[in-house]
């Protein structure tokens, strides 16, 4: 079973930095796409980054810019380093892990915050 948990999430102001992280289990990690999801109250849920197993990224628009992810296969994480955050970006953030045509694999989620 791949387990997924998030960390780094917490309370910033507007304009300052977070780094998320994502350790997953399972020895066959560097071979999956990875991503990150957010889900604000009220909002409809959105895919914000992805990564593939070589290392290709895509963003959404809405952090294009701001947001790098970036992978460690020898550690089995990914991250989501968050610059220039705005108040907007408050939502729960969850590690995604793809399995064939869908994003099948969730973390718990991490809370990111952005306010003054």
């Amino acid at each position: 079973q791949v387990q997924l948990v998030e960390s780094g999430g917490g309370l910033v102001q507007p304009g300052g930095s977070l780094r998320l992280s994502c350790a997953a289990s399972g020895s066959i990690f560097s071979g999956y796409a990875m991503g990150w999801y957010r889900q604000a109250p009220g909002k409809q849920r959105e895919l914000v980054a992805t990564i593939t197993s070589s290392g290709d990224t895509n963003y959404d628009d809405s952090v294009k810019g701001r947001f790098t992810i970036s992978r460690d296969n020898a550690k089995n994480t990914v991250y989501l380093q968050m610059n220039s955050l705005k108040p907007e970006d408050t939502a729960n953030y969850y590690c995604v892990l793809k399995r064939g045509p869908s994003w099948n694999y969730w973390g718990q989620g991490t809370q990111v915050t952005v306010s003054s």
